[in-house]
């Protein structure tokens, strides 16, 4: 049988409608995204024929009546049905957007300016993103990222893709979001503040007493206010993320800003890098720094109000070979309560830390490595003690919060005092109770073990590993053992772990290895809890802190053992019998409870 001219081009078109469809699913598998913008993009699992208003009903987004009310309408105004929810008010964008992705089987996204490149755009002229209803969004290699409100129009596609010389990933947003945003990406300077351009300016305010500068020096730095509102934004969102510091460094094609939340680092901006010199330079401006010197390291300190609450950052800049780092510590007043009962501190371990704090002399020593929150755990205590019958004196490097009836000195500076120093001229101020931001040498150990010998309690830290390896860490600065004996009322070992994010918990059974490992010697059948991974979590399975603390109490025995033999074997031993939990085992306790997980137990609290 011979084929006419007719049945020869239904074939021809049935292959190339077959060969389009296929590009078509190739194109809508989820674009390559930067680590920026993975969490934005929305990505479809299975591609559904249900009408969407059905969808969002079954969903709980919409209800019947609302529904039928949105179809009357529509078939007024002849819009989309989506277009029309969200004009009436019925649904909201972040709602709507996964069940049109699902629907039409490509990936969405909720536009907004920060995920604009500013270069990137540029490759479709604006005419032409015009008329297509599109946006490039950004360029990863040879694949360019496009939003689009009709992902499915192969048309366009290749149209983009002949003017921009790039292979085309489509991804869906709302017409009218994509028509909101188009002119202002094409905007001349858009590409300064992309982040930035929806960020209330007045959101960050330095305080009067903070900084006095002329406002046209800040002005004319870094091209204005662009920048400046940058750096406003990366304080903003700190705050709101919780974080705890900021880092800000120069790298080879860009700049990285990174917070550090939970006690983890994770990266949120990559801003281009010639704005790096900029952002440096209004850093130093807050904080009152020498803006010329770019070879010394610079300390200082900012106080901002965010939002309404007083913001201090302790900012430290450092040269690097790529330009210099800026790290500030983010410390929030509102956010921080100094209260012991607070702290996560089981009763047992509670008791022992009241005990202590109730003696008229002697040493506390709190220890754990930078971070683990010593200097909260000493704010606590002096919360509980301070009062108008006593003098309480504190001196710090630098001091960090500033509280009511007490009296705090910062040494350092340009001033040089010296821990040493300072405790040599409070001795002669009548105090009560002294604290010691840290015992650093021999010289601020045998002065602070004087005075708790001479009828002051003395509250410190240090950096070891656990509480007994305090008392061998005073032997090596040089520091007598009967001095240590007779001085020492307790020590408090402390570390911060991460909590299982209430959204993503899921029970599950560790290896046999892990508890063998770990030395666990409960029942091995349980269950133990774990964070899966979520979006409220950044896929980490963790929000939040909380601490674990070991105490060692001076009794008689092991004031003995200290002035006979200091070993710091037997001083666990001998702590254990008298009762003490080590840190492993108030960490094993929380896992129990279903409070954190096993591995982050071993991550922080494995002492050999």
């Amino acid at each position: 049988m011979i084929a006419t001219t007719n049945d020869k081009e239904h074939a021809f078109n049935d292959l190339e409608g077959s060969r389009r469809l296929d590009e078509l699913a190739a194109r809508v598998v989820a674009p390559e995204l930067p680590d920026w913008h993975r969490d934005e993009v929305s990505v479809p699992t299975v591609k559904t024929h249900t009408p969407l208003g059905e969808r969002l009903v079954r969903g709980g987004v919409l209800t019947r009546d609302e529904l039928s009310a949105a179809l009357t309408e529509q078939s007024v105004c002849r819009k989309p049905i989506g277009e029309v929810l969200l004009r009436l008010g019925f649904v909201e964008e972040e709602d709507l957007l996964p069940f049109l992705a699902e629907q039409l089987g490509v990936p969405s996204v909720r536009l907004r300016e920060g995920l604009i490149d500013p270069v990137i755009v540029k490759l479709i002229p604006r005419a032409m993103a015009e008329s297509l209803n599109a946006i490039a969004l950004f360029r990863v290699r040879d694949e360019l990222t496009v939003v689009m409100s009709d992902p499915r129009n192969l048309d366009q596609l290749d149209e983009i893709e002949r003017v921009s010389g790039c292979r085309v990933r489509p991804i869906l947003a709302l017409n009218s979001s994509i028509q909101k945003l188009l002119p202002r990406a094409y905007e001349n300077d858009f590409g300064v503040d992309t982040v930035t351009a929806d960020f209330d300016t007045e959101a960050v305010s330095l305080e009067t007493e903070a900084i006095e500068i002329d406002l046209q020096q800040i002005e004319s730095m870094a091209d204005g206010s662009p920048v400046i509102n940058l750096v406003n934004y990366l304080i903003v969102h700190a705050v709101r993320q919780q974080a705890s510091d900021i880092h800000v460094e120069a790298g080879l094609q860009h700049s990285t800003v990174r917070y550090r939340i939970d006690g983890q680092l994770r990266e949120v901006l990559r801003p281009r890098r010639e704005f790096h010199p900029a952002i440096v330079s209004r850093l130093k401006v807050m904080a009152r720094l020498d803006i010329a010197e770019h070879r010394m390291p610079q300390d200082g300190r900012i106080h901002v109000s965010v939002e309404g609450r007083e913001i201090d950052l302790r900012i430290s800049t450092l040269p690097t070979v790529r330009g210099e780092k800026v790290v500030m510590r983010v410390l929030d007043r509102s956010s921080v309560t100094f209260n012991l009962d607070a702290l996560g501190i089981s009763e047992r371990v509670l008791k022992d830390v009241r005990t202590m704090l109730s003696r008229p002399y002697g040493l506390v020593l709190v220890t754990g490595p930078t971070g683990s929150g010593k200097t909260t755990t000493l704010y606590s205590a002096l919360e509980l003690l301070k009062s108008v019958e006593r003098n309480i004196v504190t001196v710090e490097d630098p001091v960090e919060y500033q509280l009511e009836l007490i009296n705090q000195i910062a040494v350092g500076g340009a001033a040089r005092m010296t821990f040493a120093n300072a405790l040599r001229s409070i001795l002669r101020q009548d105090p009560d109770v002294i604290m010691v931001g840290e015992i650093r040498d021999q010289e601020t150990a045998e002065i602070a073990i004087q005075a708790a010998l001479t009828g002051h309690l003395v509250l410190s830290t240090m950096h070891t590993n656990d509480a007994a390896g305090a008392v061998t860490r005073c032997l090596d600065m040089g520091v007598q053992s009967f001095k240590i004996a007779a001085a020492l009322v307790g020590v408090i070992a402390q570390r911060l772990v991460r909590t299982v994010c209430p959204d993503c918990r899921a029970p599950y059974f560790p290896p046999a290895q892990t508890l063998d490992l770990i030395g666990y010697s409960g029942d091995r059948r349980r269950q133990f809890i774990r964070g899966e991974g979520c979006r409220q979590c950044f896929d980490t399975g963790f929000r939040g802190r909380t601490g674990i603390y070991e105490v060692l109490q001076a009794t008689r025995e092991i004031r003995e053992l200290i002035s006979r033999d200091p070993d710091l074997e037997k001083l666990r031993v001998l702590n254990r019998q008298a009762g003490g939990a080590s840190l492993l085992e108030e960490g094993l306790r929380l896992a129990e409870e279903g409070r954190t997980s096993l591995d982050e137990i071993m991550r922080v609290a494995l002492v050999d």
